[in-house]
C-alpha cells in the first residue's frame, strides 16, 4: 500500500489515497504508522476518499486510533494532494469532513500547491455543541474548571471538533504537558477535548502550546488556532484577525464579522511517498 507523508507546520500525517488503495482497519493502521521508530512516525492517519458531496472526502484518525471530526492542517494537505495529484482541477477544492463540506482556496506556484486558505465555517459556541457537560448555555467563556485541586479559567469552542482554550501568562512557566491530558479527559468533555495554552503577545498575536486530543503534544493545530482566535476575541483579549504562533510555525486566522466564518491561512508540504509492506 502506497502512502504520502505530508505536514502543515510540522503537524504531520500519513495520507492514503483511497481512490487507488484500500484500508480495512484504519484505526489499527493509524496506531501502527504513527509510531516513531517502529512505524512511519506521525500525529495520525488521514484517508483521502471519493465523496458524493464534494471534490474529495477525508477521514482523520489520531495516533491512538480514535477518529477526529476535522483537522485544519490536514485539510490543507488533502486539498494540496487532490490538486497536485490530479484528483480535481482548479484552485478551489471542496472537501467533505466530519464537520461538513469545507472550501479550500489554494496558493499555487509553478503548478504545485504551497499553501491554502480554508473557510473553517462558523464556530459553534453553545455548550451542547462543543460538547460540554452541564446545563446548556449560549457560550462557555472564562468558566472555572476544577482539575485535580487546581482551578483553571477556560473558554471552549467547537470548530467541528472540541477545543478548550486556557490563557496563561507564560507558556514556558506553565506545566502544560502535565495539565493537558488531565483537561483532555476531564468529565466535563464527553468526547474529550483538544487543549490550547495561550500566551497573549498582543491583540493580534498569540503564542500557543497544543495538547491534541488522541495525539498529545503536536507542533500545530489548525482548528485549534481558529478556536484560539475566537476565544481570545470573546474574552476581550484579541482582535478578530490575528497571527497564531505555534511550535511548528505561524497561521493567520480571521473571524470574519461579515459572514461569521473563520478563515485559516497556512502552508502545506509534501515530504515523501513510500510503500508499506
Amino acid at each position: 500500500m502506497r502512502f504520502t507523508k505530508m505536514h502543515g507546520l510540522g503537524n504531520d500525517y500519513v495520507f492514503v489515497d483511497l481512490f487507488r488503495e484500500t484500508v480495512a482497519d484504519p484505526a489499527a493502521l493509524a496506531r501502527a504508522v504513527s509510531q516513531p521508530h517502529f512505524g512511519v512516525g506521525a500525529d495520525g492517519l488521514i484517508l483521502i476518499q471519493p465523496s458524493k458531496r464534494a471534490d474529495v472526502g477525508m477521514r482523520i484518525f489520531n495516533a491512538d486510533g480514535s477518529e477526529a471530526e476535522m483537522c485544519g492542517n490536514g485539510i490543507r494537505c488533502v486539498a494540496k494532494y487532490a490538486h497536485d495529484h490530479g484528483l480535481c482541477s482548479g484552485e478551489r477544492v471542496a472537501v467533505e469532513t466530519g464537520a461538513g463540506v469545507l472550501t479550500v482556496r489554494l496558493l499555487v506556484e509553478g503548478g504545485r500547491t504551497v499553501g491554502a486558505t480554508v473557510n473553517m465555517g462558523k464556530p459553534r459556541l453553545r455548550r451542547s455543541e462543543i460538547p460540554m457537560a452541564g446545563q446548556d448555555s449560549p457560550q462557555v467563556v472564562n468558566e472555572e474548571l476544577h482539575v485535580e485541586g487546581s482551578r483553571l479559567r477556560v473558554t471552549c469552542v467547537s470548530m467541528g471538533n472540541p477545543h478548550c482554550v486556557i490563557p496563561v501568562e507564560s507558556i514556558e512557566r506553565t506545566p502544560w504537558r502535565e495539565i493537558g491530558p488531565k483537561v483532555e479527559g476531564h468529565p466535563a468533555f464527553p468526547r474529550r477535548t483538544n487543549v490550547h495554552f495561550v500566551e497573549r503577545v498582543s491583540p493580534r498575536e498569540f503564542k500557543v502550546a497544543v495538547w491534541e486530543r488522541g495525539s498529545g503534544p503536536t507542533l500545530a493545530c489548525g482548528t485549534g488556532a481558529s478556536a484560539v482566535c475566537v476565544a481570545m476575541h470573546l474574552l476581550g483579549l484579541g482582535e478578530r484577525a490575528a497571527r497564531v504562533r505555534l511550535p511548528g510555525g505561524e497561521l493567520r486566522i480571521e473571524w470574519s464579522a461579515d459572514d461569521g466564518c473563520v478563515y485559516m491561512t497556512g502552508p502545506a508540504t509534501e515530504v515523501f511517498t513510500g510503500e508499506l509492506a
